[in-house]
């Protein structure tokens, strides 16, 4: 069984389509406004990975941290801290290999995995 989306409740919509556009890598597949209820905006990144972000009238952001498995965890993580991402954790080795902190502009907390 494999994660095929996560979806973010977050403050500022396009803020944080910027942040997974421009650092993260990922292209806008589609975005609906629902009026009253809010707005989504779905994006895709490498193979099936999809975020799906969420603005709702609360205002209140929301979802913890989100799993992203990468090939070069070194590599990656210089190319986004590049383009602006909040590093919280610098590599660290785990049992199943290397693991960092990124952080979008909610405080959503993004883990980038490099299996070995």
């Amino acid at each position: 069984m494999k994660i095929k989306y996560a979806t973010i409740i977050v403050d500022e919509m396009e803020e944080s389509v910027k942040f997974y556009r421009d650092v993260m890598g990922f292209t806008v597949d589609s975005h609906y406004d629902l009026g009253a209820s809010g707005e989504i905006t779905i994006l895709r990144g490498e193979g099936e990975a999809m975020v799906e972000l969420i603005k709702n009238p609360t205002d209140k952001p929301g979802f913890f941290s989100i799993g992203m498995e990468v090939d070069d965890l070194e590599t990656t993580l210089n190319d986004l801290r590049s383009r602006g991402a909040r590093v919280l954790m610098e590599p660290t080795p785990i049992t199943v290999g290397l693991l960092a902190f990124i952080e979008d502009p909610n405080g959503v907390r993004i883990a980038l995995i490099e299996h070995r």
